[in-house]
Parts: C-alpha cells; sequence; structure tokens
C-alpha cells in the first residue's frame, strides 16, 4: 500500500508543484529580461543626450572636454550612485573624461554596441558609439549596473531556485503528511485483511471503512459468502456421503467378519486346500472392508473437526484426566494382542475446548500408536499442567486451567517406542492422505492430520518428537498438544 498507490498520490500531487515552480522560474527569467531590454533602450536614448552634454573640446593642456551634464543625464548619474557612471574617448580610446574602471571599447561603426562586464562585483550593462560631438568625433560610453536580467543570472540560486526549492521540499513533507493521514484506514483494512487465519472468511464491517472503498469491501464480502457456502458445501457432501457410507459399511464388515471366522473354523479343522483359498480372500475381504470402513469414519471426523464447522458452537470445560481415562479401555483390547503396554499417567488438568474434538484426537493418537509400535512395545498417554512462559510473562490466570493453576498451561501426550518419524518428514505426516516412508501395517493418512485439524481448532498445533536415542539412532515417537 505505502509503496504502491502513496507513491503515486505523492508523485501525482509533487509533479505540479515542481512543474509550477519552473514555471515560475522560467516567467522570472521573462520579466527580467524584459526589464532588461527596456534598459537597452534607455541606454541609447541616452547615448546622445550624453553627446550633446559636450559643449566644447578641451583646453590645453586639459584633455578633457568642457561638458555640462543634460539633465535626464543628471538625473541618470544621481539615481543610481554607485551603479552607473559614463566615459568619453577621443577616436583612438584615450580617456578624456568620467570614470576610469570603464573598459576601453572601440565600435568599429557608428552604431550603438552593448556590452556586459563585472566589476566590484556588480555586472554592469554598458552602451558603447562613435559619434561626432562639439569636440569633435568621441567614443560615448554609458554604464548601468542596475540592470535585472544580469543581476538574476548572478542570484538565481539564492533568490529563486532556493526559495522554489524550500517550498517544494515543505510541500512534499506536507502532502505525504496529508496522504498519509488519508490513507491510514485503507492501511488499517490491510493490516487487519493479512492478520486474519486463512479460514477466517467472516465478513467486514463496511462502515468502518472510507466511503471510497466500500463498494470494494462489500464486493469482498460478497466473495467470502461465495467461498463460504462453496468450503460448506464440501464439507456436507463429505459428511454427508461419509455418513451414508458408515452403515451399509457396518454391515459389510459384520457379514465379512462372520464369513472370516466361519473360514478360520474350516481351516483349523484341516479342510482342503481350496477352502484355505477360500479362507485366505475373506481374510483379505475383512481388511479391505475395515480399511474403508474406517476411512469413512475417518473422512466424517475431519468434516467435523473443520474450524469453520466448530466457530459457532460454544467450548466448554474439559477434565483432560477424566478424558484419558476414558479413552484407555477403547485401545486396550487392540494393545494386548500385541503385547503392548498401554499406560496413563495424568494428573489432574482442565482446558477450555470442545470435549468430543479432543476426543477424537486422543483417540486418533493413541490408534496410531498402539497400530505402528511392534508387539511387545510401549504405549504412554500422558496429561496434566505444564509452565507456560506466555502466562508467566503475563502473569494472570491461564484460561484453560483450572483454579490455582493461573501460571500453567495443560498438555495432551502420546508417547511410544516405535520407529518414529525422521525430522524432515515431520510436516508432512500432518498433511492428509500422507504416509510415512516404510510405513508397514494398515492405515489411510488421516490420523495425524484429523488431530492437526483438531489442534488448530483450539489454537495449537501438534508438536512431534523423538522419544530416546538408540545405538541405531532416535527412535519413537511422542506427539504433544500443548494447551
Amino acid at each position: 500500500m505505502k509503496s504502491g498507490l502513496q507513491r503515486r498520490l505523492l508523485l501525482l500531487l509533487l509533479f505540479p508543484l515542481g512543474t509550477f515552480a519552473l514555471v515560475s522560474i522560467y516567467f522570472d527569467y521573462q520579466t527580467a529580461g524584459n526589464v532588461a531590454l527596456q534598459k537597452d533602450q534607455q541606454l541609447l536614448r541616452l547615448i546622445p543626450l550624453l553627446a550633446d552634454s559636450v559643449v566644447a573640446p578641451g583646453v590645453a593642456p586639459e584633455k578633457a572636454p568642457v561638458m555640462l551634464l543634460a539633465p535626464a543625464i543628471d538625473d541618470f548619474l544621481k539615481g543610481r550612485p554607485g551603479f552607473a557612471g559614463f566615459r568619453l574617448a577621443d577616436a583612438e580610446g584615450d580617456f578624456l573624461a568620467g570614470e576610469a574602471w570603464i573598459p576601453e571599447l572601440l565600435p568599429a561603426t557608428h552604431e550603438p554596441e552593448f556590452h556586459s562586464i563585472e566589476y566590484n562585483g556588480v555586472t554592469y550593462r554598458i552602451a558603447a558609439q562613435r559619434t561626432k560631438t562639439r569636440a569633435g568625433e568621441l567614443i560615448v560610453q554609458l554604464a548601468d549596473g542596475s540592470d535585472p536580467r544580469q543581476q538574476w543570472v548572478r542570484s538565481v540560486l539564492f533568490k529563486v531556485l532556493l526559495p522554489n526549492l524550500i517550498l517544494v521540499v515543505a510541500a512534499g513533507f506536507a502532502v505525504n503528511w496529508a496522504v498519509t493521514r488519508a490513507l491510514k484506514p485503507l492501511i488499517e483494512l490491510k493490516d487487519a485483511v493479512e492478520r486474519r487465519s486463512p479460514r477466517d472468511l467472516s465478513a467486514i464491517d463496511p462502515l468502518a471503512t472510507p466511503a471510497e472503498v466500500q463498494p470494494l469491501v462489500t464486493a469482498l464480502n460478497r466473495l467470502f459468502d461465495l467461498v463460504n457456502d462453496q468450503a460448506e458445501g464440501q464439507r456436507r457432501f463429505v459428511a454427508d456421503a461419509a455418513h451414508q457410507l458408515r452403515t451399509p459399511l457396518a454391515g459389510l464388515q459384520a457379514q465379512v467378519e462372520a464369513w472370516a471366522q466361519a473360514a478360520k473354523v474350516a481351516q483349523a479343522s484341516g479342510s482342503d486346500g481350496a477352502v484355505t483359498l477360500s479362507a485366505d480372500k475373506i481374510i483379505k475381504l475383512r481388511n479391505a472392508t475395515r480399511r474403508t470402513s474406517q476411512l469413512a469414519n475417518q473422512l466424517l471426523a475431519l468434516s467435523r473437526a473443520d474450524a469453520s464447522a466448530t466457530a459457532s458452537q460454544p467450548t466448554q470445560r474439559v477434565d483432560l484426566k477424566d478424558l484419558c481415562e476414558s479413552i484407555l479401555p477403547l485401545h486396550l483390547d487392540a494393545a494386548t494382542r500385541k503385547g503392548i503396554d498401554l499406560g496413563l499417567e495424568a494428573r489432574p488438568a482442565q482446558v477450555s475446548g470442545y470435549e468430543w474434538l479432543l476426543r477424537e484426537l486422543l483417540g486418533n493418537l493413541v490408534d496410531n500408536a498402539v497400530k505402528y509400535t511392534p508387539p511387545g512395545g510401549t504405549v504412554t498417554i500422558r496429561c496434566g499442567p505444564v509452565a507456560s512462559p506466555e502466562a508467566t510473562a503475563g502473569g494472570g490466570t491461564h484460561e484453560g486451567v483450572g483454579a490455582g493453576q493461573g501460571r500453567w498451561g495443560v498438555f495432551l501426550e502420546v508417547e511410544d517406542d516405535g520407529p518414529g518419524i525422521a525430522p524432515h518428514e515431520r510436516g508432512m505426516a500432518l498433511q492428509r492422505f500422507y504416509r510415512v516412508q516404510g510405513t508397514v501395517g494398515e492405515g489411510n493418512g488421516l490420523g495425524l492430520a484429523i488431530a492437526n485439524e483438531i489442534a488448530r481448532v483450539h489454537h495449537s498445533q501438534l508438536e512431534l518428537s523423538d522419544t530416546a536415542i538408540g545405538p541405531a539412532g532416535p527412535f519413537g515417537l511422542r506427539v504433544r498438544l500443548s494447551l
């Protein structure tokens, strides 16, 4: 904004000022030239009067002729004391009378000539003419130091350029201040839009903006509404599709589970190879059905976890210890089947948030940990208060902590001793449908993405780190949510 519209306004306003300054200089020079031309014409009229002022030739041994200055010549000399003078010389240019500092000029004809000289810091305009007088042919010279054009050329820096430059600079500061003040509402609007989250498409108040940009704000609000409607339609479609898939998939999964169980019994009773082949196909079909059912449930959870979908819902006080204790039994059977030690280290902690979303987040993290931890491994669920640098610096009561925990935050954490995630893949692991390279087991790449989406709803983010370092390097994964 500042380098674009503001600079353009400054240039558009300062350019006319600079043009006016140049025009002013030009007219000053033209005015001085007109006055100088009038001065030349005045000298041209006075030259014959100066020649007529010679009434007789000089008497020996004096060379100076006898003179009686005409009234006009006398007024001219007295009206410019120190800035006017005359010089009389014979036909060869030898000085006869007047001012000795006026240089010797020898006109070749009887036509008047004009010259400019500088003496004692003053520029003089000199008119010289060879003419006949009562003392014979003389060279008559008349000097005028009040020529405005000659003085203008000398004093142009201090009397014309410098004042105009100061005027332009002062006008530039004034215009810059005025433009900055005038554009302040636009800059504040730009900053407000830049500070918005990419998911915040709420309308901008048109009455809080200048009248000139209110049509633009109205158009932006209309665009926000269209994008919101489109996103809401997509969310509804995903949620509806996932929801409609859950019932038939659940029935299909129940049927396949029954077939798989029957196939296992037949296989255990020593049936022929055809039955064994059929049992293998049914088990593969069961696994595919489980993955499809899990994908439908995760898509539904992802749609429900969208930040826009929860914006209008009120938050509530969530007891994290109770939440962890309720999640643990849901995954004990899966952990027991793999011989995984599933433990809980929970301390009392409360936070303001969405209980059903935090339950979904914790469930996804525990499910991932149990799924990818090798048999005989360990998975630990933790929660509790933790020192919060921001809360400590603020010195106030942290919103998400119970009474008596004003300088503390809270955390949820799931830790395992599985293969872990390489540091360069942790950012991508939070993206949808991304599976870490070398991952063994079933999965759709949505578990961490759903958990991260829920973390964003609670104005936080997941922190991934190693659990420990062994002989082969770091291993295990610790996923923490700080609130």
